[in-house]
């Protein structure tokens, strides 16, 4: 780990930290303590088996995108500690620490990093697209968020679609290869280009939408779980505005770019539990921190543990033993 990246994790580590002490100071400190005792934290197991199937589903998917790319070496149970492990680095300005999966992988297999980077490119453009329909479907009963929904989801297909028109996308690449300083690039340029119009395809496209769909499901329906825990009357206006309050919210948090979306995301979800709901400020900032607590810093507490158990695996030389030896979880 290069010292850069160990200050942008510290950055992002002490946001989190300052996060926590202005949502606790909104809130009252006394008021949120008092929350926290009465949680009903019996629904703890099932908040984090639902996190743990999104993470689950969404490492079969890192996976899937591999073998689309032809990258066929890395069984699953390998892909998934890569995809964990890459958890570890989500506390950097805009996520991009996660792109060290491609250093892992040219580790464990030689895999060129170029070719492999649109596996992980690719999980946050779709994970975007599946958050911004989760919260399309949302607005139909919470229309305030409308037009903020048809922006960002209009943002993204335009993006989508645009990688499609590959004639028009080679031109531009051919063009830039003429300029001094882009010559030098042009060759990765256009194989993370192939790799990610490969992964942008129809198919490939519709399958990742269709996971990201449930596995942000999932996670949305965690979030009911822990409005349920603080004794938030039941309802399915509820959970779907649980599933809508976190996508927009984890979408929001994105756009700023900040390291794990840390303060946009808790004041988007905080406002909108406020406004949606009518949530006193003390139930909905409880909410979004214990929500925060249960997806966000469990996801980087994985990934640092998958990291510091698999450290040799993962930055280790190109291993001399097959990939295919190395023992799964069962065993």
């Amino acid at each position: 780990m290069t010292n850069n990246l160990r200050n942008k994790l510290l950055i992002g580590f002490g946001l989190g930290f300052a996060v926590f002490v202005g949502l606790m100071l909104y809130a009252d400190v006394r008021e949120v303590t008092a929350l926290l005792k009465e949680f009903r934290w019996r629904l703890l197991p099932a908040v984090l088996v639902l996190t743990l199937v999104n993470y689950f589903l969404r490492g079969a998917r890192f996976h899937y995108y591999l073998q689309q790319l032809g990258i066929n070496t890395v069984p699953f149970w390998v892909s998934l500690r890569i995809f964990i492990g890459g958890f570890a680095l989500t506390l950097t300005p805009g996520k991009v620490g996660e792109l060290v999966r491609v250093v892992w992988l040219k580790n464990l297999a030689g895999i060129d990093p170029v070719k492999a980077a649109p596996s992980t490119i690719v999980d946050r453009i779709v994970d975007g697209l599946a958050m911004a329909v989760l919260a399309l479907l949302g607005v139909l009963v919470f229309p305030r968020y409308r037009p903020v929904v048809l922006v960002i989801l209009g943002v993204i297909i335009a993006v989508v679609t645009l990688l499609q028109f590959r004639p028009l996308v080679l031109r531009l690449l051919n063009y830039g290869a003429r300029l001094p300083v882009v010559a030098r690039f042009a060759h990765s340029l256009h194989t993370l280009y192939d790799a990610t119009y490969e992964l942008l395809r129809l198919k490939n496209l519709l399958i990742g939408l269709g996971i990201g769909l449930i596995s942000w499901s999932a996670e949305g329906l965690a979030f009911y779980l822990v409005l349920l825990g603080l004794n938030i009357p039941a309802s399915l206006n509820l959970a779907l505005l649980s599933i809508f309050t976190l996508a927009l919210g984890s979408i929001l948090g994105g756009i700023s770019s900040m390291p794990g979306g840390l303060g946009a995301t808790e004041a988007s979800m905080t406002g909108m539990l406020q406004l949606l709901v009518g949530l006193p400020e003390n139930l909905a900032a409880t909410a979004t921190l214990l929500i925060r607590f249960f997806t966000l810093w469990f996801g980087v507490s994985l990934g640092i543990l998958t990291v510091a158990i698999w450290r040799k695996l993962l930055f280790g030389k190109r291993q001399a033993v097959p990939l295919e030896s190395y023992p799964t979880p069962a065993e």
